[in-house]
């Protein structure tokens, strides 16, 4: 019975139920106070907004809780979306050639960031904060100014088109089955032990046979990957290739990560947690938007988001670290000889 309690205890005062809570509590009071937040057309440009975020924060995720990061993703993001682009201006028009180009694209981009990470032992946030910079201005190589925009409407439309009777895309269910991919991943197989025990101590990990260095590679192929898959459903969802598109995304990513309870230290995290940081984010901004807060405003609460992040569920674990030490011990059972 103890036990039982305990665990409920743990499950209810966890950061993701809080997240949980937090996510609740947005929605009514958005829907209460804010005109236009409780119809299924917020919903639907809530999905398209998070669509992209959620499919790099899923790699994030798991990179993040190595003790590693990658700030590039907008930037191949941004990049593929000028591949896709050019590739269209040259007569290439099979969508299905164009997404597994861009998903090469992706991995061999992410490829880059993890042979200096793991082969010359570089920092990831300084390596990452080069490419992203790197990326950004090849895709201004590749398109210049320009925009290509001319992209057939099946194309276009396919790809925000709803679930048949909501008005949700139909995207969302391959960002759910992904989700539910990279959530067993992580949380019941050994590869997920692995990543956890490499965020606690990498040095550790090796000596209990684990490939850091090879794990850690793929993970940056992985999040490479994703993220070009994200600028594949950019070009689409926007009808516009251009060379900044997803500026500063890296930034919502980031946060969604760390306010889903994921260490910046590494070692520690949730993928629940992280996907519903991703909605709640999404929830906040389309609402906020709705109430005609200022896209300054906006980019502030972001930050301040990030912030709370990163001592939010350090605080909550000093709290109850404290509370674990201020209850009394249990005593010991007396002998009969006592």
């Amino acid at each position: 019975m103890k036990e039982r309690m305990a665990r409920s205890r743990s499950v209810f005062g966890s950061w993701d139920t809080a997240l949980l809570i937090a996510l609740i509590v947005v929605v009514l009071v958005g829907a209460l106070a804010i005109e236009g937040v409780a119809s299924p057309r917020f919903w639907r440009f809530v999905s398209l907004e998070i669509i992209p975020i959620a499919l790099i924060a899923l790699p994030m995720t798991l990179v993040v809780i190595t003790g590693e990061i990658d700030l590039s993703v907008a930037s191949v993001l941004g990049l593929t979306c000028t591949v896709m682009g050019q590739m269209w201006l040259w007569g290439i028009n099979s969508l299905p050639l164009l997404i597994v180009v861009g998903l090469l694209l992706g991995a061999l981009l992410g490829a880059v960031n993890g042979v200096f990470v793991t082969g010359f032992g570089l920092p990831s946030l300084a390596v990452t904060i080069g490419t992203l910079a790197l990326y950004r201005g090849l895709a201004y190589v590749v398109l210049g100014d320009r925009a290509v925009a001319d992209y057939p409407p099946e194309w276009t439309m396919g790809a925000i088109a709803p679930i048949p009777g909501l008005t949700i895309p139909w995207v969302i269910t391959v960002v759910a089955v992904l989700a539910l991919v990279f959530g067993i991943v992580l949380h019941a197989t050994p590869i997920g032990r692995g990543l956890f025990a490499m965020g606690n101590n990498a040095e550790a990990a090796r000596f209990t046979g684990i490939s850091v260095a090879r794990t850690k590679f793929w993970l940056f192929v992985a999040t490479g990957a994703m993220s070009a898959l994200a600028g594949v459903f950019w070009t689409l969802r926007f009808a516009s290739a251009r060379a900044d598109n997803g500026t500063g995304l890296e930034l919502a990513v980031v946060a969604a990560v760390l306010l889903g309870g994921v260490s910046i230290f590494g070692g520690r995290g949730r993928l629940i947690g992280v996907i519903a940081a991703v909605i709640l984010l999404g929830v906040l901004r389309n609402a906020l938007q709705l109430a005609y807060v200022p896209a300054n405003t906006l980019t502030i609460i972001t930050g301040s988001l990030l912030i709370v992040s990163v001592v939010g569920p350090n605080i909550v674990g000093m709290i109850r670290e404290r509370l674990r030490r201020r209850r009394p011990a249990t005593p010991l059972p007396q002998t009969a000889a006592e």
